[in-house]
């Protein structure tokens, strides 16, 4: 008879990113295996690492497609009703109180997958509520220092053939899940003057490779018509030269600190341009077509300059066409970042600083 795998760990990622997500777990991790998939795209695993070995494999070099982990410490099978939430707290107070640091302020992200007669909100509320009592911790959704994960989904795990409803527990610091958020799930709110909802794959950019831009820096934006990014970059202060042969949003266009060049990016190159603190691109171009247009901007950049871009992927073949990306982008940069974020949908997003020139 074989040996029942315990869970260790839950992972998320797009639902497109099953086969990557294998491949990214095994390279870390030969030994482990996937227990079950909860949710399109969230995976349940039983490693040999335990998972705060993964987390710090994870941490000091991320994966491109695996957005968000969590531990599982804690496991047990669900009736589906109100009484849930006590069991839940029973297993709080059985595994996890002693645990929590009273010093550091906490979150609980909780994820109902499974048709339950309870929603996020009320595990959330019924976890905090004596976490508070307990163990006196401060209550911090937006910037928490440790983090109670709660997943209930259902699964076949055992050796029963049927489903059954499960909760997982764990306790990690922000910085072992790859991602603050729930399941790695960054959602921002729709703004007044939005021009698309592109600004927010650069929001989460911004956040996720942790970069506060200075102010009255200069910007190219590449491929900028409407103007998301554009927008963004204005918001943080840029002065932004937008290269487009396409219109901006009228609220861009009358903006004096926004330059229009209405041509697109290869001949706006051989127009002897200035220089730029950041270049972004987001432009719908083969992932290989924009790897080399990025390495001819490359002497655009300051020293200390900054790409942001996407690389948009085929269907079939990803890892091939990143490959072959990547190799062209490093005869100019280093690749400081690369992930699938939560507002990628066929594409990654790239962090990159150019080589000195001199040591190309």
């Amino acid at each position: 008879m074989s040996e029942i795998r315990k869970p260790t760990a839950i992972l998320t990622a797009a639902a497109t990113a099953t086969n990557y997500v294998n491949e990214e777990l095994s390279a870390v991790d030969p030994g482990a295996i996937v227990l079950a998939e909860l949710d399109p795209g969230v995976f349940l695993i039983s490693g040999d690492l335990d998972f705060f070995e993964l987390a710090e494999k994870w941490r000091l070099q991320p994966p491109i497609f695996v957005r968000h982990i969590c531990p599982v410490m804690s496991y047990f099978t669900l009736a589906g009703d109100h009484s849930d939430l006590a069991a839940q707290v029973r297993a709080l107070d059985d595994e996890f109180v002693d645990l929590i640091d009273p010093a550091l302020r906490f979150s609980v992200q909780s994820r109902v997958l499974a048709q339950l007669l309870y929603k996020p909100f009320d595990v959330n509320r019924a976890i905090s509520d004596q976490i508070r009592a307990k163990v006196g911790a401060e209550l911090d959704v937006r910037a928490p220092q440790q983090i109670l994960s709660v997943v209930c989904a259902s699964a076949v795990l055992g050796p029963s053939p049927r489903s059954s409803n499960w909760c997982f527990m764990g306790l990690s610091l922000p910085l072992h899940n790859l991602s603050d958020w729930a399941g790695g799930m960054r959602r921002f709110a729709r703004e007044t003057g939005q021009v698309s909802r592109s600004e927010f794959k650069l929001l989460e950019a911004l956040e996720v490779f942790g970069l506060e831009l200075e102010p009255r820096g200069t910007a190219l934006d590449l491929g900028a018509s409407p103007g998301g990014w554009t927008r963004i970059l204005r918001q943080h202060e840029q002065y932004v030269t937008a290269v487009d042969p396409g219109d901006l949003h009228p609220t861009l266009a009358s903006d004096s600190d926004v330059r229009h060049k209405r041509m697109i990016a290869q001949t706006y190159l051989e127009d002897d341009p200035d220089k730029f603190d950041l270049i972004v691109n987001d432009m719908r171009m083969d992932a290989r077509d924009s790897a080399r247009l990025m390495v001819d901007y490359a002497p655009q950049l300051y020293r200390n300059g900054l790409v942001i871009m996407t690389l948009k992927l085929p269907e079939q073949g990803r890892h091939n066409v990143i490959d072959h990306a990547f190799a062209i982008l490093r005869k100019a940069y280093l690749i400081e970042g690369a992930r699938q974020l939560f507002h990628n949908r066929s594409e990654i997003t790239l962090l990159l600083r150019p080589i000195d020139p001199k040591r190309r």
